[in-house]
This record gives structure tokens, sequence and C-alpha cells, in this order.
């Protein structure tokens, strides 16, 4: 079935961009880049955004370019891969607008977690399903083919995986708005 995003049926997952984790990520730039283009947008359009992290004892805060932007986001600290099988992140994901039925997913690892966590918001498993928007140039992993194989395996699951501004300018349907104008800056 075709159809595209609205931002008022979506909420942005921001999964696991860790400094001691994102050092070691392939195209990490990229990831953290886009990554803040999604955050920034989804604030400006009043999206609902969650935000994990791994086990951030071992595997560090935020990386900077991120920590800011995320500064007022409830972030839930997780062992489990599939954020779903996390109790205070099923309740947070429980906790969003009935109205919204697509996570755009951002962050790192491909193969891992992001993979689990889009299998298991699909699935249905935990109570509630979600479609599942992939930001292919805002997800990695520590090697390439790792990365290429989860956004592969993801589109036959089901997801839809494309860039972040194929993702945006959905979001932003049309050019001159205010939010379009605020933007604007970071599209450059």
């Amino acid at each position: 079935m075709a159809y595209l995003l609205d931002h008022r049926r979506c909420a942005l997952l921001v999964i696991d961009p860790q400094e001691r984790l994102m050092a070691a990520i392939h195209k990490a730039e990229r990831v953290s880049r886009n990554t803040a283009l999604l955050v920034r947008a989804a604030k400006e359009l009043s999206m609902p955004i969650l935000a994990t992290t791994q086990y951030v004892k071992g595997l560090g805060p935020f990386v900077p370019e991120l920590a800011e932007l995320l500064e007022d986001v409830e972030t839930i600290d997780k062992m489990e891969f599939n954020s779903f099988l996390n109790a205070d992140f099923r309740r947070a994901a429980a906790a969003l607008p009935a109205s919204v039925d697509t996570l755009v997913i951002t962050g790192v690892e491909a193969h891992i977690c992001i993979y689990q966590t889009a299998v298991g918001a699909m699935s249905g498993a935990f109570g509630r399903s979600f479609e599942c928007w992939i930001a292919e140039d805002a997800v990695s992993s520590r090697q390439k083919r790792n990365w290429k194989s989860a956004i592969r395996l993801l589109g036959q699951q089901g997801a839809c995986c494309g860039p972040s501004e194929l993702i945006l300018y959905q979001w932003l349907e049309r050019a001159g708005t205010s939010v379009f104008k605020a933007m604007l800056p970071y599209l450059k």
C-alpha cells in the first residue's frame, strides 16, 4: 500500500547514538547530521520523540552534536537490543497519542537494535503495532555490509527505507510555511 508520511501520525525514535559506540560506526558523521536534521524537524512540528541509550554507563552519553538537541527528551537506558523488550520503553511507546501509528527510526546499530526494534514495532507483539520508516542515511553499523544487509532485510520485513530528506519533505508538505523557513538553514 502506497502512502505519504503525515507528521501528525509519526513519532521519531532515536536509538543509541552514543559517544563510544559512534566512534566505531561507519559514516558516523552522516548519521549524526541526519539524525539532528530529523530531531529539529520533529521539534518544529511538535512531534513526539522517543530516545534510547544502550547501557549508558559503558557506552557513554549521546554524541555532543545530538546531546543538546535531545536534552529535553526523556531518554530510556536499556540493556535490551529490541527496545520493546524494555518495560520503560514499552510504557513510553504505549503513551504515544493514539493518532501516532508510524515510527521514524534513526540511530545505531542498523543490524542489531534498529532491526530488532523495528521488527518488534511492526509485529504488534508488545501490545501496539506501528508502521516503520527507517531513515537509511541516519542509521548505520560498525561495518558497511551489516548496515546494507539490515536496510535490505527491513525493507523485506515491511519497513519503508529512504533518505532523511525524503522523510523530512513529506513531514513539511509544502514550502513557505514557518516550519519550512525554520528548517531551511539546515537543508543547504
